[in-house]
């Protein structure tokens, strides 16, 4: 249930008095960052306040104008309206953002640490290279502060890279990890384990959860037993399981107790007339999604339903699917991308992108636009609908900026720009079970939040305006982040 916005106010003005001058309200405590990341701040003080804001709460609720934001080591003290002008904390850096939004930091579900190869296009070997690098460094500087990484290439990396982020020896978002994959997947990626049987898959996972994973994601070719295994190892952790699914549908997957599916109907084959029990179609799905699978038709409602009875959350990750369509999306919103890529990487892309706008077909385009119309269906029948960018297929798509196409998208799709932002904030926080500290603007939480200049409930575009990232109450300089990665996507 969306909650009014910043449900009180939660000082009552004890005090009110003019604010101090500049001087006197900037006086500062030592500072709260590790010297490891001063090279990424903008500001680390102990008390700040973020005075004359608009404040986005996450919650869905409308945007609150002229807010003052306290914050005090890491959390959020008070939420306020600036106009009262109640006394600032002692010692508070106070920070006038006249004209700019504050929003929840994002909270992206479909995340990775890895990036597609540019040498699998010429060796004919799909090959993932781990960005444990640059990838932290574009999530937390495009305003995601929390991370799942929806499947591991390399685990032990990014276990690592959870433990040096949360020690503050390099910048990144709060991470959550994914096992490696679980199915049948020497074909398609030779760099992840092929599960063998259902107690393969129990041991696999018993294995990654003592490893420290705190998610598992089974993959297209996991047979339905290795699936029900896996989930009940899982559920028996505390821990819950999502899929990239084709060799089961989505119907069956929720019968047997999935929390989560990733894509949405777009990669479902249930609806597929060729489909076998338990096989993944090897050809012919795209196609007659495009051309057959009616989203307002009573077998895809029934689905519909039966996912949301059964409490099973999608994942939005529409940016994956758009670079499908031709031409799209512009090459002008690609830049960044050009930017962060090596260059191999970037010319990779373009000839992929270049192919697809020759064959011209209608096909992808409207795949895309069944996936929006079924998430907005989800949505209305009660869903818990997430977002996250899927940085993988064929390049393009990168950690951070695809996280934040994600929500353009969505807009396009139908959804607000409150109901979007709301999707990729307070929903990925209560699926994880952290909406208590994450997710939403509220008095004792977290002070993760993302700085806009502009206004994104009017123009969702703006999500790519960002002129500060706070985590646990220290503001990253998204440019310095980004500069310090540039020409390295696809390297490392």
């Amino acid at each position: 249930m969306r909650r009014p916005l910043l449900a009180a106010f939660v000082t009552l003005a004890v005090s009110v008095s003019f604010a101090p001058t500049s001087t006197q309200a900037q006086t500062q405590a030592e500072p709260l960052s590790p010297a490891a990341l001063k090279p990424f701040l903008k500001e680390d003080a102990h008390l700040l306040v973020l005075d004359h804001v608009r404040v986005i709460d996450g919650t869905g609720a409308a945007p609150v104008e002229d807010q003052r934001i306290d914050i005090a080591d890491g959390k959020i003290l008070r939420v306020q309206s600036a106009a009262l002008k109640v006394s600032y904390p002692p010692n508070a850096k106070v920070l006038d953002l006249t004209g700019k939004t504050v929003i929840p930091g994002l909270v992206g579900m479909h995340e990775h640490l890895f990036y597609t190869s540019p040498e699998g296009s010429h060796t004919g070997v799909f090959l993932l290279g781990e960005m444990a690098d640059s990838a932290p460094r574009l999530y937390l500087a495009s305003g995601i502060t929390t991370a799942r990484t929806a499947g591991s290439i390399e685990p032990y990396t990014d276990l690592s890279l959870k433990k040096k982020i949360d020690s503050g020896l390099t910048p990144g978002p709060k991470l959550r990890i994914t096992s490696p994959y679980l199915g049948g997947l020497l074909s398609r990626i030779p760099q992840l384990h092929t599960l063998t049987g259902p107690e393969d898959a129990g041991r696999t996972v018993d294995y990654w959860a003592d490893e420290g994973v705190t998610s598992f994601k089974a993959y297209m070719d996991i047979t339905p037993d290795e699936l029900k295994v896996s989930i009940e190892h899982a559920h028996a952790r505390g821990l819950k399981l999502t899929g990239h699914l084709c060799s089961v549908g989505f119907r069956e997957a929720a019968a047997l107790g999935i929390d989560n599916l990733e894509h949405g109907i777009i990669v479902d084959t249930e609806f597929f007339p060729g489909k076998q029990p338990g096989i993944c179609p090897s050809t012919g799905t795209s196609e007659d999604f495009a051309k057959n699978v009616d989203i307002e038709g009573a077998p895809v409602q029934a689905m519909i339903h039966d996912l949301v009875a059964r409490h099973v959350a999608v994942t939005s990750t529409l940016a994956v699917f758009e670079i499908s369509v031709p031409n799209r999306p512009s090459l002008r919103q690609e830049a960044r991308a050009q930017s962060a890529l090596t260059p191999q990487g970037w010319t990779t892309y373009l000839a992929t992108r270049s192919a697809i706008a020759e064959r011209n077909s209608p096909l992808a385009a409207a795949a895309l636009q069944k996936e929006m119309q079924f998430e907005r269906d989800f949505v209305k029948a009660g869903g818990l609908l997430m977002a996250g960018c899927d940085p993988t297929s064929f390049g393009g798509v990168l950690p951070g900026y695809g996280d934040q196409r994600e929500l353009e998208l969505l807009v396009e799709a139908g959804f607000s720009p409150l109901e979007a932002i709301h999707i990729a904030t307070q929903n990925g926080a209560a699926f994880l079970g952290e909406d208590a500290t994450i997710g939403t603007i509220a008095q004792g939480k977290a002070a993760d939040l993302v700085v806009l200049s502009g206004n994104p409930a009017v123009d969702i575009n703006d999500i790519e305006k960002v002129d500060t990232v706070f985590k646990d109450g220290l503001g990253y300089d998204p440019l310095k982040l980004t500069q310090s990665i540039q020409g390295l996507v696809g390297l490392r």
